[in-house]
């Protein structure tokens, strides 16, 4: 009898080791790990993946290609569905074609500055709406989770802004479809991204920039642009972390798990490392001689209500794709205004 049972502990031991694997993944950013986006992986996500692995008796090993060693900004989508990297932040603010539905929060400014409210909107449409996923299934790709949130847009300039009319001829540059925010304004709206404002503002490519406080800062754009106007433009979703559709469909459900908690866990400490540096990044900011003003309700209110209402071109287009543009943008808004935000401008409803 103890024969035996010594017998099955064996084989239970290397049936278990033969199931034992270890996993290794290539994760692609365009960012460098300065920005939280990125930061998250070696912050969060691969430190709880691994843990959750190990209780499954599976290892991991992570090639951690940031920086656009591997792919640059807007480029990551695209490397992972070709199976470059396993896993990446896929950005829908600078692929905005292929993640089309995930802009709905950059066509619809001045909805809320809080950040968490944003991130719990999409990341449940993203979990419970279909519509939101199909972009990703159609390029290979999975949604794994953890929202890029991205702190209340303003805005940051070479000169003194005390009224809309200071806006006029100054080329101000703007991430993505968020260029469409300068509508109205006067102002010459350049596309730009976080790589490429520190140099371009200094050598007088454009005037100003449009940013957050928590990329502004360790950016040091406050050197090159001081002048910081708090419009509320609003908090956005820019992306998330995204894993290829043929590596992803290889793996059990305990592991698929696995990479799903630790996107929680990411997208947990994402928020909370982002509220306490905001707050900081202001306040470093204004050390270093950068002057914040918040702009007057008559100023916020003449910037939204003289904007082209882009969002509902944006949304028509994409219901003559059958993307479904106008409910996914009334879902989200709706569900914005349902949690307590109080928009400036009802998008959805002109």
């Amino acid at each position: 009898m103890k024969k035996r049972a010594v017998c099955a502990a064996a084989l239970l031991a290397c049936a278990s080791a033969a199931s034992a694997e270890n996993f290794n993944v290539t994760i692609a950013a365009g960012h460098p790990p300065v920005f939280r986006w990125v930061k998250q992986f070696p912050e969060a996500f691969l430190p709880s993946a691994t843990a959750a692995l190990e209780q499954l008796g599976h290892g991991l090993t992570a090639s951690e290609q940031y920086g656009g060693a591997i792919a640059g900004v807007g480029e990551e989508l695209e490397a992972v569905e070709a199976g470059l990297a396993e896993l990446g932040v896929c950005s829908s603010l600078f692929d905005p074609a292929k993640l089309a539905v995930q802009n709905v929060t950059y066509y619809t400014p001045f909805v809320s500055d809080d950040v968490r409210l944003v991130t719990d909107v999409i990341h449940d449409l993203h979990r419970n709406d279909p519509r939101m996923t199909e972009a990703y299934t159609e390029n290979n790709v999975v949604y794994i989770g953890s929202p890029t949130a991205i702190d209340d847009y303003l805005l940051m300039t070479n000169f003194p802004v005390e009224s809309l009319a200071d806006l006029d001829g100054r080329k101000i540059a703007a991430p993505g479809p968020a260029i469409n925010w300068l509508s109205g304004t006067g102002a010459v709206g350049v596309q730009g991204n976080l790589t490429t404002y520190y140099n371009e503002l200094q050598t007088g490519v454009y005037d100003g920039v449009i940013v957050f406080a928590s990329a502004a800062f360790p950016g040091k754009l406050f050197e090159v642009a001081p002048h910081i106007t708090q419009f509320g433009l609003g908090a956005q979703f820019a992306g998330a972390i995204c894993a290829n559709k043929d590596w992803w469909d290889g793996l059990d459900a305990d592991v698929q798990a696995a990479f799903t908690g630790a996107a929680d866990d990411a997208m947990d400490w994402y928020l909370s490392d982002l509220e306490g540096f905001v707050t900081l990044a202001y306040s470093k900011m204004q050390e270093a001689g950068a002057s914040v003003t918040a702009a007057s309700d008559e100023m916020r209110a003449a910037w939204a209500n003289g904007m082209d209402n882009a969002a509902a071109t944006w949304a028509a287009n994409l219901d003559g794709q059958g993307k479904g543009g106008s409910d996914i943008m009334t879902l989200y808004m709706d569900r914005m205004r349902a949690a307590g935000a109080t928009p400036l401008r009802n998008w959805d409803q002109e």
